[in-house]
């Protein structure tokens, strides 16, 4: 310490080294580039407005997905846990700038001095004393220390950002579901609705012949009981609607949604991709295989932390600060120094955390090679879901033809007197349930394509 006398003279030395340790070279940042404080990642936030749809409004598959996207409170979670990781890069940072604290005391205390003489006391003394200090320290090398925790916490954020994403991915895939599961559900009803108006025919027809001695009541009542059997599955169909349409609404996060179209996509266009190039780009692209493998580079980083806590490190400090009481007078001082620290033992602890570090990083990668194995299964089962729908497609749509050939014949020789009820019924029948496979087969095709895309990280 070099006491000195006036403000000026501590201030001057406490600013001239600052400017030597600001100025100075730290080895730790050698292990990392250097990194500016972050600045708030609003890029990731969603806006804070929820989505909503105008009345009678026409939405296809790709606006339903924004719309779940922007309403979805899992993307807003997901969104805040990636700043806060950038808010943690932001602490680990602060590592290479000085601290600087204030701190001060006051205290007012009475005294009593007493002459020589007991029966003729003083008068008690007031007395005063204060105390403040301002003490800067700045990290001059910790080996490496800084620029490892900065390299954690950006891996962090990175795996972060890949959670985000396999959420977004997730909410898509639900929505596309729900959207081609609604249209499925529209063309189905309208299937069923066309049957019921051929039935209501065939039911007027059968009543003429009937009337006209020519057909017996048979052929009306076998038509009365295919009518109502088709209008009981209208009723399933239009009830399988509505609930289609509450599942999208809730899959997009509007429960409250006012009525709405949607864009008639279900029809058949191969998806261009093999099977090689899309278990490729899933271990390129998927979101929780990227995530994991951050948290192994941050789970390194860990173990090289750990492993350095055997390093010691070097600070420089300065130091001024003032008292004074009533005696003696007020006094100024400061110091400026540096102080190395060697750990020498502290009880196996940094042993302890290496050994941790080492097991978290096996657990990393056990997982890292489950979720590889996984995304190989799930590729391979969309994959193989998209080609039995494509199969099914072309054989359904060459069914519908058949089918329709084969009523157009059974209605015209029914017509012409020469066919029998049954056969027609048989032939409807055969007709309306060849639409609805084509229908069937056209909605799993999508969504076996949306599911080999998620299953592809895209």
């Amino acid at each position: 310490m070099a006491p000195r006398s006036g403000n000026t003279t501590a201030i001057a030395g406490i600013t001239a080294l600052m400017a030597v340790i600001l100025s100075a070279p730290q080895p730790g940042r050698a292990e990392t580039p250097v990194i500016q404080a972050p600045a708030p990642m609003t890029a990731v936030t969603p806006a804070r407005d929820r989505a909503t749809i105008t009345p009678l409004e026409r939405l296809t598959v790709d606006q339903c997905v924004q719309v779940a996207l922007q309403n979805s409170p899992d993307i807003l979670a997901a969104s805040h846990t990636v700043n806060a990781s950038g808010r943690r890069i932001g602490q680990a940072v602060s590592g290479y700038y000085p601290q600087i604290n204030l701190s001060g005391e006051y205290l007012n205390s009475k005294r009593s001095d007493f002459l020589l003489t007991p029966q003729n006391p003083a008068a008690p003394v007031a007395q005063e004393n204060y105390y403040w200090r301002a003490a800067l320290t700045q990290n001059i090398t910790d080996f490496g220390r800084t620029g490892t925790q900065v390299s954690i916490r950006q891996k962090d954020r990175d795996a972060s950002g890949e959670d985000l994403r396999d959420t977004s991915s997730l909410i898509a895939f639900n929505v596309k579901s729900a959207y081609y599961g609604l249209l499925r559900a529209e063309k189905s009803r309208d299937v069923l609705k066309e049957t019921v108006a051929l039935f209501e025919k065939q039911l007027d027809l059968a009543r003429e012949f009937y009337e006209a001695g020519e057909r017996s009541k048979f052929d009306v009542t076998n038509a009365e009981v295919e009518l109502s059997n088709t209008k009981l599955n209208l009723i399933r169909a239009e009830n399988a609607l509505r609930l289609a349409r509450v599942t999208l609404n809730n899959a997009m996060g509007v429960p409250d949604a006012p009525e709405y179209t949607i864009e008639d996509t279900l029809s058949f266009q191969k998806f261009p991709i093999l099977f090689e190039e899309a278990r490729d780009r899933a271990f390129l692209n998927r979101p929780d295989i990227r995530s994991l493998a951050a948290k192994r580079e941050s789970a390194e980083g860990s173990l090289l932390l750990a492993r350095k806590g055997h390093l010691p490190t070097l600070s420089g400090n300065a130091n001024y600060w003032r008292s004074g009481d009533n005696y003696p007078p007020t006094q100024d001082n400061w110091s400026v120094g540096v102080t190395l620290t060697i750990p020498f033992f502290s009880g196996f602890l940094t042993t302890h955390q290496v050994g941790e570090a080492m097991e978290n990083l096996s657990v990393v990668k056990a997982k890292e090679e489950a979720v590889r194995q996984n995304v190989l299964l799930t590729v391979q089962q969309a994959y193989i879901k998209l080609l039995e729908a494509e199969e099914r497609v072309g054989v359904a749509e060459l069914t519908v033809k058949q089918a329709k050939e084969n009523y157009d014949l059974a209605h015209g020789r029914y017509e012409e007197g020469v066919g029998i009820a049954i056969e027609e019924t048989n032939a409807l029948v055969s007709l309306s349930n060849a639409r609805m496979n084509v229908v069937a087969a056209l909605a799993d095709y999508k969504v076996a394509e949306a599911e080999l895309q998620r299953a592809m990280g895209e």
